[in-house]
């Protein structure tokens, strides 16, 4: 899995110049009261001035975190690759360690399981069988759109995800909570140690710095 970032717009200074242009004002720079406005901003819900900063990602998950991860809509756009126009062969998601399931609670995960030999093995076997019959199909000329059928969700996929800084902002907040699933968490990240550089002043603010050291 992994976030690399195409584009970007803006800066902490936009942020603050798209709340100041109310008062008809205009910073040059940052300084002290900058920061200060960016954290009274975010404190206090005026969000419209961080709309103004936009991201772009591209994104390459399994399709399992892909379909949590699509569920953020506000303020964000999704464009992802399509197995109606690429038949090549599919790429699988492994995990390193298989998760033991809560004794509490309907979702989520809690320790690890004793036996981690056999759930590798049945998914390598799932994924190479998946693999085999796919590329058969396609071989006998089956389109794309119905071979697909067969993939599974540790199918890895690629998206094009852009949007304001804070629904991205958004996105980390729920995502990077502890409770959240482990591979989302390991998306959010990444999109947080993107955001943190380019944005330090707004990013924190955002975030309220839950997240600024990790």
């Amino acid at each position: 899995m992994n976030v690399d970032i195409i584009d970007h717009l803006g800066s902490d200074l936009t942020v603050v110049n798209a709340a100041r242009v109310s008062f008809a004002k205009t910073s040059k720079e940052m300084d002290g009261k900058d920061e200060k406005l960016i954290k009274y901003l975010a404190t206090h819900g005026h969000w419209s001035p961080f709309a103004h900063v936009f991201v772009q990602f591209r994104v390459k998950a399994p399709i399992f975190v892909a379909r949590q991860l699509v569920k953020h809509q506000v303020g964000l756009t999704w464009n992802e690759v399509s197995r109606r126009y690429v038949d090549g062969s599919p790429e699988f998601y492994n995990p390193t360690v298989w998760r033991g399931r809560p004794t509490d609670s309907k979702q989520g995960s809690d320790g690890e399981v004793a036996d981690q030999s056999t759930p590798k093995k049945i998914l390598e076997q799932t994924n190479l069988l998946a693999f085999k019959h796919y590329n058969t199909l396609i071989k006998n000329g089956v389109a794309p759109e119905q071979a697909r059928m067969i993939l599974p969700q540790t199918m890895m996929t690629e998206w094009y995800w852009s949007g304001s800084l804070q629904a991205f902002a958004r996105v980390c907040n729920q995502r990077l909570d502890p409770h959240t699933q482990k591979e989302t968490q390991v998306i959010a990240a990444f999109i947080h140690k993107h955001c943190s550089k380019l944005y330090p002043h707004s990013w924190a603010a955002l975030t309220q710095e839950t997240f600024a050291d990790e």
